[in-house]
């Protein structure tokens, strides 16, 4: 009874992180290690390697990202993961950083691939 109850426990748990997702492009992230997430969904800043920017899959320039980006903290949190392709240009990169900093975003969270 205990193995039947382990293992529903461990299909269980495969199956919910298997459903786990980013509300972000594709994009070739750097290697890296690092600890997990916490369980809310914060907002995804993600610039591509021809500098576009989105935030959740929406289209935003440099100039309208902060405001685009305050009222969606505001039901998010104040997390933003930053999903930057590895060859994206690095001040396009620090200055969509900037720009989250102004909207009110405290904790900047940079998405990885593991190694």
């Amino acid at each position: 009874m205990i193995d039947v109850m382990f293992f529903l426990l461990a299909t269980f748990m495969l199956a919910s992180l298997s459903m786990q997702h980013l509300n972000s492009l594709t994009v070739n992230l750097p290697k890296g290690k690092a600890a997990p997430m916490s369980r809310s969904q914060p907002v995804t800043l993600t610039v591509t390697k021809e500098s576009k920017i989105y935030l959740d899959h929406t289209p935003v320039t440099l100039a309208t990202l902060a405001q685009t980006l305050k009222p969606m903290l505001k039901h998010h949190g104040n997390s933003v993961v930053v999903s930057a392709d590895r060859d994206a240009r690095d001040g396009v990169v620090v200055r969509a950083m900037l720009e989250a900093r102004k909207a009110g975003a405290n904790q900047l969270l940079i998405a990885i691939q593991h190694e």
